[in-house]
């Protein structure tokens, strides 16, 4: 498929642009110099509304609030009326006194820019209300493309008397945040992110949408669509990011277990080592890293791992991204809303290797891990699996490497390496939860009933690699993306 080139342009800010796999895309370059120049793209918006306080809501509120201190833009949060996260939003510095909390449909009608951060299933349910409450000519913001998907599956559209544009930080909200406070020491700390502009009625959105990145504490900005967004980001969720890494642990822990591993060290190598050394040397020096990393026998333990994780979870993802695309993960998320006051969300760290990992975790400080060979090919062999769905279907490589690669050693493994797969998991939104409940099982199962029983010896020297792994040209994206990774590893509370 050939690819067009991504670019956009700004009357406000510099725009860069970086040539990935032989296609240029643009780029615009973050840092808290560029807050001086907010004001400005922001003429005419004296409002910004953030309405919801889940896992973006708070993050984006108060990054937008210290980020516009001092200017004529008021921040103010909109809650249900009653929200248990009123005192939440109290405690971060909003008030009704000053106008900067409130009921949210009176926030969006007194905003110029709202920012819908509800959850996607509220969304579903309220967003006729919603636009009844945007005034003409103002901006509905969203962080991710689910409400445009949900139209689709019911044949409407936005309104046409509305900007709507979107930035899509690539993490969690914790990440999100904790990184901008690590940036008022480190200035580019922060979580990088994808804007898209899908109604612009006088020519001033891609830069209200530029302005809103850069007051987040976005380091790099990159253009993407809301379409392609929301099948990435659905898509992503559910397999390498938190699906399918989550059946990769599971399944290798009782791989390990299997073979007469005890338990702490089975979780070792199949959790603490992805989450600590590999996610560590993907982020810092790439994919090829971790065979350069490995031994003979971890080099032959890599291919094989790979060859099978990558070929049977190709077709898993080919499944998934067909599920999104088709509109049934949207449907999936809207009628588990409706099951949830019967049937609450389940918890996911409950199963023995959690267990194990509790005291493994304990004893972090005495133990040193390393790279495991089959551990790093089972998860390259699935992060390749979903960056190569993302590339027969068109996506701009700065969004493949971003939402598959990126995202994951950056901002959610950490969390995960922290205090487990809940507490990943469950920092994120709730279809993303979701996803990764649904979706994570199966991988479990491809890889101990399919792949793990039909993996066969191989003869594989040390300079072998898998067949069409070390030229990817996604390596080289990753080096030149490399360059825009935050100047801080995220610290997490």
């Amino acid at each position: 498929m050939k690819r067009k080139p991504n670019l956009f342009d700004s009357k406000i800010f510099h725009v860069e642009r970086i040539e990935l796999d032989g296609v240029e895309e643009s780029f615009l370059r973050g840092g808290r110099n560029l807050f001086p120049l907010l004001p400005k793209a922001l003429a005419g918006i004296s409002q910004i509304g953030v309405i919801g306080w889940g896992s973006q809501g708070p993050a984006q509120a108060q990054n937008l609030k210290e980020s516009l201190a001092g200017t004529n833009v008021r921040v103010a949060v909109g809650l249900r009326q009653g929200s248990e996260s009123m005192a939440e939003a109290r405690a971060a510095g909003f008030s009704e006194k000053d106008g900067t909390l409130g009921e949210m449909f009176d926030v969006i009608r007194k905003s110029d820019l709202a920012i819908l951060l509800i959850s996607d299933a509220a969304q579903a349910q309220l967003y006729k209300k919603v636009f009844e409450a945007l005034r003409p000519g103002t901006t509905l913001g969203l962080s991710h493309g689910f409400l445009l998907g949900y139209l689709e599956t019911t044949g409407e559209k936005f309104p046409s008397n509305i900007n709507v544009i979107a930035v899509c930080p690539k993490g969690m909200g914790p990440s999100v945040r904790r990184l901008y406070e690590q940036g008022r020491e480190v200035n580019g700390a922060g979580i990088n992110t994808s804007f898209a502009v899908e109604q612009d009625l006088d020519g001033r959105a891609t830069d209200i949408a530029l302005a809103w990145s850069v007051a987040l504490g976005a380091p790099y900005t990159f253009k993407t669509t809301l379409k392609s967004e929301v099948v990435s980001d659905l898509f992503g969720e559910r397999s390498i990011l938190l699906g399918a890494v989550h059946g990769i642990v599971e399944a290798l822990y009782q791989r390990y277990l299997e073979e007469g591993t005890e338990p702490e060290d089975a979780f070792n190598r199949a959790c603490e080592s992805l989450t600590g050394p590999i996610r560590e040397t993907i982020s810092r020096h790439g994919l090829v890293a971790l065979d350069e990393h490995l031994d003979a026998v971890g080099r032959r333990d890599f291919r094989r791992s790979y060859d099978a994780t990558y070929s049977s979870f190709k077709s898993v993802m080919a499944e998934i991204y067909d599920e999104v695309i088709s509109g049934n993960e949207i449907k999936s998320v809207v009628m588990a809303a409706n099951r949830f006051g019967e049937y609450p969300m389940s918890t996911i760290d409950k199963s023995p290797m959690w267990t194990a990992g509790a005291h493994v975790r304990s004893r972090r400080a005495q133990n040193k891990t390393g790279i495991d060979g089959f551990t790093a090919g089972t998860f390259a062999g699935a992060m390749m699996a979903q960056v190569d769905i993302l590339i027969e279907h068109g996506h701009p490589y700065s969004e493949i490497a971003n939402e598959s690669i990126i995202e994951a050693v950056d901002s959610l493994l950490p969390y995960m390496h922290a205090r487990g797969v809940a507490y990943m998991v469950d920092n994120c939104s709730t279809t993303a939860r979701l996803g990764s409940r649904k979706w994570g099982p199966r991988f479990q199962a491809m890889l101990e009933q399919v792949a793990f029983p039909t993996m066969t010896e191989r003869d594989a020297t040390p300079e072998e690699l898998p067949d069409g792994f070390l030229t990817h040209p996604v390596h080289e994206v990753l080096h030149r993306l490399s360059e825009m990774r935050p100047p801080v590893d995220i610290a997490v509370k």
